[in-house]
C-alpha cells in the first residue's frame, strides 16, 4: 500500500477538535526542563508550535513523512524535517518524545517503542496517543464501501481491517513495563459536536480516508465519498439544531524510561 498523501487544509478543518487529545496527553508529561523535545509525526506543525512555549529552553525537533505537512510546519518557523519514523533514532539529549496520532500508521510501532526505551536516556518520557475507534460505525462503514465489488479492485487493501492496528491501554502498559518503564495509560472517548454538511465524512476525509484518497483520482474520490456519505448520515444522524454527535475514542500512554 502506498503511503497516504496528506492535505494540510483538509486536516486542519477540525483543528480544535483534533488538538484536544494532544493537549490532554501533554498535561500528563511531568518533565520540567527537557534538553530536547521531539515531535514525531508533527503534521502541519500547529500543535508542535506549543512545545517551545511549554519548554522554552528545549531544542524542539519535528519529523513528518509528508512533504506537504513539513512545508506547512516550516512556514510556522519550526525546524521540521522530512523522514520516516521507523528510521528515526533519538539523540543522546532527547528527554521527551511525542507521537500524536502517528503510531496507528506504523504496523511495527510496538517494536519501535521497545527500541526507543533502549535508546533514550534514563528518565526520558515517551508520550503518544492513537485512535481506538477502528470498530466505530464510521470506520466499519468505510471498510464496507471499500470492499464492495465496485471498489475492491481499485482500492486493494487500502482499508483492510486489522484487529491489532493498535493495542489496548493494558497491552501498551504491559509492553512498556516489561521494558522497565513507569507507565501511565488510559483511554478517553470525546463526544465531538460537529457542524456542517456531512461532517463525519469531512472528518474522515482528513485522516482515516487518506489511504483511499491516495489510490483514487479526483473523480474516483468524489464517487467513493458519495457512496459512503449515506451510511455515515444513518450512523450519525443530524440533530434538530443541525449539529452531529461524533464519539471519538483515543488511547493515551505516557512512559518514563528506567532511571538506570
Amino acid at each position: 500500500m502506498q503511503n497516504p498523501q496528506w492535505d494540510p487544509a483538509t486536516y486542519l478543518t477540525f483543528a480544535e477538535e483534533r488538538g484536544r487529545p494532544f493537549h490532554d496527553l501533554l498535561a500528563r508529561v511531568r518533565t520540567t526542563a527537557p534538553r530536547r523535545v521531539v515531535d514525531l509525526g508533527c503534521g502541519p506543525g500547529n500543535l508542535t508550535a506549543d512545545l517551545p512555549r511549554r519548554w522554552p529552553t528545549a531544542t524542539v525537533e519535528a519529523l513528518d513523512s509528508s512533504p506537504e505537512m513539513v512545508e506547512e510546519a516550516r512556514a510556522l518557523g519550526l525546524a521540521a524535517e522530512l523522514g520516516d519514523v521507523r528510521e528515526w533514532h533519538p539523540s543522546p539529549d532527547t528527554d521527551v518524545v511525542v507521537a500524536n496520532a502517528l503510531l496507528q500508521w506504523v504496523p511495527e510501532h510496538r517494536e519501535l517503542l521497545r527500541r526507543w526505551t533502549r535508546e533514550l536516556p534514563a528518565g526520558a518520557t515517551i508520550a503518544f496517543q492513537v485512535p481506538g475507534n477502528q470498530g466505530s460505525p464510521a470506520h466499519v462503514s468505510a471498510r464496507q464501501v471499500a470492499t464492495t465489488t465496485r471498489w475492491r479492485e481499485r482500492l486493494g487493501d487500502a482499508l483492510v481491517a486489522r484487529a491489532d492496528v493498535v493495542s489496548t491501554p493494558t497491552e501498551y502498559g504491559d509492553l512498556l513495563a516489561a521494558a522497565g518503564c513507569a507507565v501511565d495509560a488510559w483511554e478517553t472517548t470525546y463526544l465531538q459536536r460537529l457542524t456542517g454538511e456531512d461532517p463525519v465524512l469531512e472528518w474522515l476525509s482528513g485522516t482515516g480516508l487518506r489511504p483511499v484518497r491516495t489510490q483514487l483520482d479526483d473523480a474516483g474520490w468524489r464517487e467513493f465519498r458519495e457512496d459512503l456519505a449515506p451510511l455515515l448520515r444513518e450512523a450519525y444522524p443530524r440533530r434538530a439544531d443541525g449539529t452531529t454527535w461524533f464519539p471519538f475514542r483515543r488511547i493515551f500512554v505516557v512512559a518514563t524510561t528506567p532511571q538506570g
